[in-house]
């Protein structure tokens, strides 16, 4: 299972870093470009690529963060086993409810 987490977490991580990049330069691009949150929106609203980013941006989140979070309970607090690793599988659920939520909403028409 650890080694499984392992590879999870690193691929994710490789996925995450080309999804802040892309995020982050759009910011960028956007705000150079004196456009404002409005003027931002009205141009991703129903563009498939920038769907297509966010959602595998926060499938990733919700698989990313519960890991490392699994990691820094189990060395720093005496909290092991189904408990933990129930909780943290409710976690990585709200993350994937509440991002799709809100890619849809941004993105869809």
């Amino acid at each position: 299972m650890t080694a499984t987490l392992f590879i999870a977490q690193r691929a994710t991580a490789a996925i995450l870093a080309f999804a802040v990049s892309v995020h982050l330069a759009t910011i960028i691009y956007a705000v150079r470009g004196g456009l404002n949150a409005a003027d931002v929106l009205a141009r991703t609203k129903g563009n498939g690529w920038f769907l297509a980013l966010y959602l595998v941006f926060v499938v990733a989140v919700a698989i990313h963060a519960p890991i490392g979070l699994r990691t820094i309970f189990r060395e720093w607090t005496p909290w092991r086993g189904r408990s933990l690793d129930l909780a943290l599988a409710a976690f990585s659920l709200l993350l994937i409810v509440l991002g799709l939520r809100a890619v849809f909403a941004l993105y869809l028409p």
